[in-house]
């Protein structure tokens, strides 16, 4: 059995994030599968560009690409870029703020040389918590700090995965062109507007499973950390994240639900949306007979996302914007 060559691609665009950026690499490096490539795409920042390759070299790192982004800012125009690059059978996508599993590679490969109807992978992503107080959070909106909720511990096929933690075949993306742009962080930076449309990778699984017609899984050991730094604890962060996903996959449901077949687009929502209502709702009220302090907590932030959530979903079916994201 031929296992295939990975390409990892990385993208980023400020200082602040050198020291994540340093980790990832050691964990890329420290991968017990020798058939890899880092690909790392930098905007804006030259001397970010010049001190990844200086750390790369004083490491010897073998195999990292360093590409300075000379054309169209943001996130799909960079992790383009880094596909045009890349020289590996498997192109995968991991964030600048993520930490890989020693075996992730292996595990990788392992999936796509065992199975042929597989065209795009994804798996755990486990928040990285800077504050550990913050492990109250309920898992079914870890969404919000771009971690995964699923807790399967079966290969389960999906409709998508998070760029945190996403790969897909060169065959795969070259049929289907890879990202569109004008989605997420666009210009290389932060996208202040609340009706701003994220969702990058569910367009492109919608666009790679309808082109090849084979399947996107999740590989529960396939796994990636996701660093979760404190500003994104704070109310505003998850308020506006929240609207933002609402107002998102109210656009998504209708542009995308007749090239979904004859499944609802949303019905990865709908599920998680059921077991929010007939499991953790329940579990929080039961937990007001041992611990009140921690269910207010925790009801108070399921009652404020699901209502964002809402709010944000309604506006994008009043004002769906333009017409033509694809």
């Amino acid at each position: 059995m031929k296992l295939p060559k990975i390409s990892v691609i990385t993208t980023s665009y400020t200082m602040d994030r050198f020291k994540d950026i340093t980790e990832l690499l050691d964990s890329i490096q420290a991968q017990t599968y020798a058939s890899i490539e880092m690909v790392f795409v930098v905007e804006r920042s030259p001397e970010l560009c010049h001190k990844i390759r200086a750390y790369a070299d004083e490491k010897s790192y073998p195999n990292v690409q360093i590409l300075f982004n000379q054309g169209e800012w943001g996130l799909s125009s960079a992790r383009n870029l880094g596909i045009r690059q890349a020289s590996g059978d498997i192109i995968a996508f991991v964030d600048d703020d993520a930490i890989l599993f020693p075996d992730w590679a292996e595990e990788t490969a392992k999936a796509y040389a065992e199975d042929s109807s597989i065209v795009g992978l994804t798996g755990p992503i486990l928040p990285l918590w800077e504050d550990e107080s913050m492990a109250w959070f309920p898992r079914e909106f870890y969404w919000i700090f771009s971690c995964t909720y699923w807790d399967w511990t079966e290969p389960t096929e999906v409709r998508n995965g998070y760029g945190t933690n996403i790969s897909f075949t060169r065959e795969g993306l070259e049929k289907c062109g890879g990202f569109v742009t004008g989605r997420g962080l666009v210009n290389g930076s932060r996208d202040t507007s609340w009706r701003m449309l994220a969702g990058e990778d569910l367009e492109l699984s919608v666009r790679i499973r309808k082109k090849t017609g084979k399947r996107i899984v999740y590989y529960p050991e396939v796994k990636a950390k996701h660093k979760v730094y404190h500003y994104r604890y704070t109310l505003r962060f998850i308020i506006k994240r929240a609207y933002r996903e609402g107002y998102t996959k109210s656009i998504t449901k209708r542009l995308y639900n007749q090239d979904n077949g004859d499944a609802d687009i949303l019905a990865t929502e709908y599920a998680l949306l059921h077991h929010i209502f007939s499991k953790l709702l329940p579990d929080i009220l039961k937990g007001f007979l041992t611990n009140t302090g921690l269910s207010w907590r925790r009801l108070r932030i399921t009652v404020t996302i699901l209502s964002c959530v809402a709010l944000g979903y309604f506006w994008g079916t009043l004002h769906p914007g333009r017409k033509n994201m694809r």
